[in-house]
C-alpha cells in the first residue's frame, strides 16, 4: 500500500485551497474518497481544520504539484525521505486505514439492515466509528447518503467474522432476555386481572362464582 502523508485530511484541505489539482488526484494522494474531497471543497466537512502544507514539511515538491496540475491524469508521488518510518503497532485498538474509512458508512448500513438486533454501541465498537455517524446513516442525513450502499464489513476487511459473530450472539441473548421479561410481565398482568390497557378485568372463573339473586324473595321483603 502506498505511503500516505501526515495528517491526510489537513493535507487535503491545503491542496484544495492552494492548488488546481483534481479531486481524484488529491483523494488518491491523501487516501480519501473523491466525494470526501469534494465535500471539503464545498465546506461540508473538515470545517475548522487548518491546512497542512506538504511542500513545507517535505512530503511533496512544488515541481511535483505543478506537473500534476498540468496533467489531470498524473498521480502525485511523495518525496522520498531519509527519516525512519514509524513501526506499525501490533497490539491495542484496531486501526482502520484511511483508505477504508470512507467505506464505513456502507458497513454501517449493512449492519443496520441485516442485523437490527445490534445496538449502536456494538456497531460503533465493531467498525471503530461513532454513534453520531451511525445515527446519520440510519436517518439518511449523512453527507454521502445518496451513495451509501450496504456492504458486508467482513468482506470489506473492516471486521473479523469471529468478532461479528460474537457481537451477534451477545445481541441475541439480550433480545431473548428482553422478550422473556416482557412475557413474564404479561403473565403477571393476566393473573392479577390487570390488562395492558390499564383496566382491571375480572377473570371468568370469578365471574362464574357470583351468587344468584332471588328476585321474588327480595320483593317479598320490600313488601
Amino acid at each position: 500500500m502506498a505511503a500516505l502523508p501526515l495528517m491526510p485530511k489537513a493535507t487535503a484541505v491545503w491542496l484544495v485551497e492552494h492548488t488546481t489539482l483534481t479531486f481524484d488526484q488529491i483523494a488518491e494522494f491523501c487516501g480519501l474518497h473523491k466525494l470526501e474531497v469534494q465535500a471539503i471543497a464545498d465546506g461540508e466537512v473538515a470545517v475548522g481544520i487548518v491546512g497542512l502544507d506538504p511542500v513545507y514539511n517535505g512530503q511533496l515538491s512544488a515541481d511535483e504539484i505543478k506537473r500534476c496540475e498540468n496533467d489531470p491524469r498524473g498521480r502525485l508521488k511523495m518525496t522520498k525521505s531519509d527519516l525512519p518510518q514509524p513501526i506499525a503497532r501490533t497490539k491495542g485498538a484496531r486501526y482502520t486505514p484511511v483508505s477504508k474509512r470512507s467505506e464505513k458508512p456502507d458497513a454501517v448500513a449493512y449492519l443496520i439492515k441485516n442485523h437490527p438486533e445490534l445496538q449502536d454501541a456494538q456497531i460503533a465498537r465493531l467498525l471503530g466509528t461513532t454513534k453520531e455517524t451511525i445515527a446519520k446513516v440510519r436517518d439518511r442525513s449523512h453527507w454521502n447518503a445518496a451513495n451509501i450502499k450496504p456492504q458486508n464489513p467482513v468482506l470489506m476487511g473492516l471486521v473479523k467474522q469471529a468478532d461479528l459473530e460474537a457481537a451477534l450472539k451477545r445481541a441475541q441473548r439480550r433480545v431473548a432476555r428482553e422478550q422473556a421479561g416482557l412475557k413474564n410481565e404479561e403473565d403477571m398482568a393476566e393473573e392479577t386481572g390487570t390488562a395492558q390497557d390499564g383496566f382491571v378485568h375480572t377473570p371468568s372463573t370469578q365471574q362464574d362464582e357470583q351468587p344468584d339473586i332471588d328476585h321474588d324473595a327480595m320483593m317479598r321483603t320490600i313488601g
